[in-house]
C-alpha cells in the first residue's frame, strides 16, 4: 500500500461493453467478478484502474492516490461471498484511510473506544443478555437486561397516556391472506416467516401494520372518533441471513414501539408536528440532543399513485418546516406503502443511528377499505400514520449501552445502590439501611460476602453501579454512611436523609 502510495497511481474511469467486460474476467480468471457483472443490466458498465488493479464501479474517486496521507490495516476476517453461508468463505481485510494523520489518529481513538463500548462485550460482563444456538440472532434477556428492556417500555407508556394513545395487541400469526392485501407477501415475502394448520397459510408477524388495521375496522368509526392513535410494544419477527445479524442491533426477533395513527387529511398535519414534537422528547430524556432528519420518498416498488405519494411527502416535508427543522431528501428510499420522516441520533462518541420514523399511508387504508363517517353522514378513508420513536427495542437498548458504556443514569440503572459491609457484623445494620431505601422506591442489592472491601468496591464500579454505600464500625456507630459514587468519586460520610435528598435531586433532573 505504501509503495501504492508513493507511486501516485492515478484513478482511470471508462465506459466497456459488458460482453468486453465479461471476456476480460473470464481470461484474468475473476470468477466473483463474472458473478457481479452478470447480475448488471445490459449495455456498458464502468471500469476503474489504478496501476495494473481493475474494478468494476462507478467512482467517484480521488485523483490519485498520492492524495492518501495516512492508511492502516485494521483486522482481518473469513467471511462467506455475498453474506451466503451456502457459499465460499473468503477471507475479508478491513483497513481505513484518510488525508492527514491527525484525521486518522481521532478516528482510531474512535474506533478503541468503541470497542470499549461493545454492547455484546458489555451485555455479558454486566450479565444483560446472551445469545444460543437454539434460536439464532434472537436474543435471551437476563434479569438485569430484562429490566431495562421494560423500562423502556414503561417510560413509553407513560408517555403515551398523556399523548391519546390506546394501547393495544395484535396476534403475532396470522394468514397469509391478510400479508397478500397488505402488500407485504409480495414486497417483503423472503424476510418472513411461515406456517400452516388445518390446510391454511399462516405468516408470522414481520410488521405490526395489518393487525392495527383489523382493530380500525373491527367497529364503524366516525369523523367524531379521529384521530385514533393505536400503539402496540409487538413483538415481530424478520428472517436475516446468519452474516448479516449483529448483536442486538439486527436480530431476527424484536420488539417495535409501534403506533398508527388514524386521522382525517386536514388532521395530518397537526398528527406528524406532534410526532416530530414526541420524538424529539424521548430523545432528549436518553440523553441524545442532537440528531438529523431526512425525508425518504417513493422507491421504484411502491404501492398507490403518484398524486398520492407526492401529496404525503409534501404533508412530511411542510410539518418540518412548520418547525423550522431542516432535512435531507432521501431520494426513493422510502417504504412500499409510503413516505418517511427518518431520524438519525448520534451517540456519545459521535456515532450516527438511524431510530424513528413517521411514514404516512394513503394506501393501506384503501387496501382494507377503512372508513370513517364524515359529517356530511359520507363515507371516506382515513389516513394512517405509522410511527416508531425507538424503532427496535432490542437494537435502541443496543445503542443505549453502547452510549452510557454501560454506565445507565441513575433513573434507568438495573441497580441503582449496593450496599457493601465490612463484616459479618454489619449486615444488620446494613439490612436497615436497605428496606429502607427499597420503601423510598431504589432498587438495592446487598454484598455481605466474605470479600476485603476494596474488592467489594472494585467489583462495584465494575458493574457500573451507580453508587456505593459502605458500611464498617465507624459508621454503624455513627449512625451515617460512607458513600461512593460511580467513577471512584469518594463523597463522604452522610446520613440517611442527606443521600435520599441527593439521589431524589439527581432522579428529578433526568426529566424521566
Amino acid at each position: 500500500m505504501q509503495k501504492i502510495v508513493e507511486e501516485r497511481q492515478a484513478f482511470k474511469h471508462y465506459p466497456v461493453e459488458k460482453q468486453a467486460a465479461r471476456e476480460r474476467f473470464t481470461r484474468l480468471a475473476e470468477p466473483y467478478k463474472l458473478e457481479i457483472l452478470d447480475g448488471l443490466e445490459e449495455g456498458q458498465i464502468t471500469f476503474v484502474e489504478n496501476g495494473p488493479f481493475i474494478d468494476l464501479c462507478r467512482g467517484n474517486h480521488i485523483e490519485t492516490t498520492g492524495e492518501v496521507k495516512a492508511f492502516k490495516l485494521l483486522s482481518i476476517a473469513g467471511a462467506y461471498w455475498r453474506g451466503n453461508e451456502n457459499n465460499k468463505m473468503l477471507q475479508r481485510i478491513y483497513g481505513t484511510a484518510f488525508f492527514s494523520k491527525k484525521e486518522q489518529d481521532a478516528y482510531l481513538n474512535r474506533l478503541e473506544e468503541a470497542k470499549k463500548r461493545d454492547h455484546r462485550k458489555l451485555g455479558k460482563e454486566l450479565d444483560l443478555f446472551s445469545f444460543h444456538d437454539e434460536s439464532p440472532a434472537m436474543v435471551f434477556f437476563h434479569q438485569k437486561g430484562f429490566f431495562l428492556f421494560n423500562g423502556l417500555i414503561e417510560y413509553l407508556r407513560g408517555q403515551l397516556k398523556t399523548r391519546g394513545y390506546q394501547e393495544v395487541s395484535a396476534p403475532t400469526i396470522l394468514s397469509d391472506d391478510l400479508w397478500k392485501k397488505s402488500g407485504h407477501y409480495d414486497n417483503f415475502h423472503d424476510a418472513m416467516y411461515f406456517t400452516k394448520a388445518e390446510n391454511r397459510e399462516y405468516a408470522v408477524k414481520p410488521m405490526n401494520c395489518p393487525g392495527h388495521a383489523l382493530i380500525y375496522k373491527s367497529a364503524q368509526r366516525s369523523y367524531r372518533d379521529l384521530p385514533l392513535r393505536l400503539a402496540e410494544f409487538g413483538k415481530v419477527h424478520r428472517y436475516e441471513r446468519s452474516g448479516a445479524t449483529h448483536g442486538l442491533m439486527r436480530v431476527r426477533a424484536f420488539t417495535q414501539d409501534d403506533a398508527h395513527h388514524f386521522c382525517m387529511e386536514d388532521q395530518l398535519q397537526a398528527e406528524i408536528g406532534g410526532l416530530i414534537d414526541f420524538t424529539h422528547e424521548v430523545y432528549r430524556t436518553f440523553g441524545f440532543e442532537h440528531y438529523e432528519v431526512a425525508v425518504s420518498t417513493k422507491p421504484p416498488k411502491a404501492m398507490g399513485s403518484d398524486e398520492i405519494w407526492e401529496k404525503a411527502t409534501t404533508a412530511l416535508k411542510e410539518a418540518l418546516k412548520a418547525r423550522s427543522i431542516s432535512f435531507t431528501v432521501n431520494e426513493g428510499e422510502g417504504a412500499f406503502y409510503g413516505p418517511k420522516i427518518e431520524f438519525v441520533i448520534y451517540d456519545s462518541i459521535d456515532r450516527a443511528w438511524q431510530c424513528g420514523t413517521i411514514q404516512v399511508d394513503f394506501s393501506m387504508p384503501e387496501r382494507f377499505d377503512l372508513e370513517y363517517v364524515a359529517p356530511d353522514s359520507s363515507r371516506k378513508r382515513p389516513v394512517m400514520i405509522h410511527r416508531a420513536i425507538y424503532g427496535s427495542l432490542e437494537r435502541f437498548l443496543g445503542i443505549l449501552i453502547e452510549h452510557y458504556a454501560g454506565a445507565f443514569p441513575l433513573w434507568l440503572a438495573p441497580v441503582q445502590i449496593r450496599v457493601l459491609t465490612i463484616a459479618e457484623s454489619h449486615n444488620a445494620a446494613a439490612q436497615k439501611i436497605i428496606e429502607r431505601f427499597q420503601k423510598e422506591g431504589f432498587r438495592v442489592e446487598e454484598d455481605y460476602r466474605n470479600e476485603k472491601i476494596g474488592y467489594k468496591i472494585r467489583e462495584a464500579e465494575m458493574q457500573k453501579v451507580p453508587y456505593s454505600f459502605v458500611l464498617g464500625d465507624k459508621e454503624v456507630e455513627s449512625g451515617q454512611i460512607a458513600v461512593r459514587k460511580r467513577g471512584r468519586q469518594d463523597l463522604g460520610s452522610k446520613t440517611v436523609e442527606e443521600i435520599l435528598m441527593l439521589l431524589k435531586n439527581e432522579l428529578a433532573g433526568t426529566g424521566a
